[in-house]
């Protein structure tokens, strides 16, 4: 593995990412997008469930939007040969993989910190001190989502099938990560499931941030 090769790689993933403004969109624009929606549904409501269910959401946008661009960009490059190119050149797979990692991680940090600021700054989403824990929860769950896609993208063989572990991998998570129903009033095999799914202590975490700020 060679840290200058590594550096290469993700500049080269950045700079393919800047050329394709629709990819950019879904990225840094779709989350923020979505919560302006979650807040606009609720702004009539007497009892604010947008403070509710907001924290979690805001955990479960940046995760879904960069597991689904990642694996797809990711396999993209398989299917059309060049990681086969790339992989001819003195490189490692080890370079290929962390190249990209990086790359999407620096992505889902941006898009998490604009998410973030949007709901407190321009939504107010309560959260009374401690809103740079909301924006490290937040980059640290779009970077995991990026890390499951790439990981799904080694299953895949078209984006077809990149696209349909969506529903294989998120869905189940979104059901049992405590949003619907807490987590310790789920029937005892549920929660062991829940226990090992990435998703759950994002949202314990975005519900613990709020609970005590709001208690506080």
């Amino acid at each position: 593995m060679s840290p200058r090769i590594t550096l290469a790689v993700a500049v080269r993933v950045l700079i393919q990412l800047r050329r394709d403004p629709r990819t950019i969109a879904l990225m840094l624009v779709v989350p923020c997008a979505l919560m302006i929606l979650l807040w606009w549904m609720f702004i009539d409501s007497p009892t604010d469930p947008f403070d509710q269910f907001g924290p979690a959401l805001l955990a479960l946008f940046p995760f879904t939007v960069m597991f689904l661009v990642t694996s797809v960009t990711t396999l993209r490059e398989r299917s059309s040969g060049t990681l086969e190119r790339l992989l001819a050149m003195p490189m490692g797979r080890l370079d290929f993989l962390l190249g990209y990692a990086v790359a999407f991680g620096l992505v889902a940090a941006v898009q998490a910190v604009l998410a973030v600021s949007v709901s407190v700054g321009l939504l107010g989403l309560d959260i009374v001190g401690s809103v740079w824990l909301l924006g490290v929860v937040a980059v640290v769950d779009a970077v995991l989502g990026s890390a499951l896609g790439l990981f799904v993208s080694a299953f895949a063989r078209t984006e077809f099938q990149a696209v349909q572990f969506l529903p294989a991998v998120v869905l189940p998570q979104l059901l049992l990560c405590g949003l619907f129903i807490a987590r310790d009033s789920l029937p005892p095999v549920l929660h062991a499931i829940s226990d090992v799914l990435p998703l759950s202590y994002a949202v314990d975490a975005m519900t613990h941030l709020t609970q005590s700020t709001s208690t506080s």
